[in-house]
């Protein structure tokens, strides 16, 4: 995968779906919490504070005797990582010059003294970085971790530290029979969009509540009759019962209706709009409002693989949940995933 293709993959990392940064050895002049910050770094000069100067990222003091420096990484949405961004945004003469990124997967939740004592996997191996500039870094490994590691050598500063990859759920944390298939923290993935001018559509299924309307999808203005849609890989094969579209913050920008539509992939193709079938039919939206709909008769019956949500005809989405049960050959399905990625 290039940089320019895996970079749209979630940030497994990030504190907006969970991640914690849960120990580093220093952090004299900013503090490792910074690492993870959903928004881009920024920087303003001539702020000093009692440590120094104000700098939006990790940054540990000079050393004068040999060693590293190293933080730990908890993964909000434990995964398969495809590549990982060190960004020494604003450090110019004092970013490190090399870096080293391990990873592990650790089971419950883990104290730092006993990750520290864990067997650590290098997925990006001792490699030369570059200040104010964002490093990108590929990872072959193929198998689902929990926790990340960051060393720089041997000091310096750190803005912000992306781990973009595909979550895998762990199956004996799910209730197979109820969960929301559609949920990024499950499995679910989103496979195209007709449009995604202000924010990405992945923020429909991500954890928790849109806190502000930049982390819902929203797309451009329509001059034309048509209207703007997402398809959405379910976490695998399953039954939709109740549908969530969740407008929250979006006012004057709210779609005026959404229809949601399903298709089976094992048997025809998601490509093919013959492949599609109602499961909910066009249905008005109010702004601002959390809205759930319950699928009756046949449409909350029949087995999905894939939804596509329709908006009529543009504007913005906080949220989509697709509450549901796994089938037989879904759970199957998703067991044999889980057992593929373990190692």
């Amino acid at each position: 995968m290039s940089e320019r293709a895996w970079v749209a993959l979630v940030d497994l990392a990030s504190r907006r779906v969970g991640g914690s940064v849960l120990w580093a050895n220093d952090e004299t002049f900013a503090e490792r919490e910074n690492l993870i910050t959903p928004a881009p770094p920024g920087f303003r000069p001539q702020t000093f504070g009692h440590k120094g100067q104000v700098y939006d990222g990790w940054e540990t003091r000079r050393r004068r005797e040999p060693g590293d420096d190293t933080a730990i990484v908890r993964l909000g949405l434990p995964g398969v990582i495809a590549g990982v961004v060190v960004d020494t945004a604003f450090f110019t003469g004092n970013y490190p010059p090399e870096c080293t990124v391990s990873a592990c997967a650790v089971s419950g939740y883990p104290s730092p003294e006993e990750l520290r004592a864990a067997e650590w996997e290098v997925v990006v191996p001792r490699s030369p970085l570059a200040g104010d500039t964002r490093n990108p870094f590929d990872v072959t490994s193929t198998r689902r971790y929990t926790h990340v590691k960051l060393t720089i050598h041997p000091d310096g500063g750190v803005a912000r530290l992306r781990v973009h990859g595909s979550p895998v759920a762990d199956p004996a944390l799910l209730d197979l029979s109820a969960l929301d298939l559609a949920a990024l923290a499950n499995g679910g993935r989103v496979v195209s969009c007709s449009n995604m001018f202000y924010s990405t559509p992945a923020n429909l299924i991500a954890p928790g509540h849109a806190q502000v309307m930049g982390e819902g999808w929203e797309t451009a203005r329509r001059r034309d009759a048509g209207n703007d849609w997402v398809v959405v890989e379910l976490a695998a094969a399953g039954v939709v019962r109740f549908v969530d579209l969740d407008t929250t913050h979006f006012k004057g920008n709210a779609p005026g209706w959404a229809t949601v539509s399903g298709c089976d992939a094992r048997s025809g193709d998601p490509e093919d709009p013959a492949a599609w079938f109602p499961l909910l039919p066009r249905t008005r939206l109010q702004p601002d409002t959390p809205h759930r709909f319950a699928l009756d008769g046949a449409a909350g019956a029949r087995e999905v693989t894939h939804a596509r949500l329709d908006i009529h005809p543009d504007g913005g989405m906080a949220r989509m949940r697709l509450h549901g049960a796994l089938t037989p050959a879904g759970r199957e399905d998703l067991l044999r995933r889980f057992a593929e990625v373990q190692g």
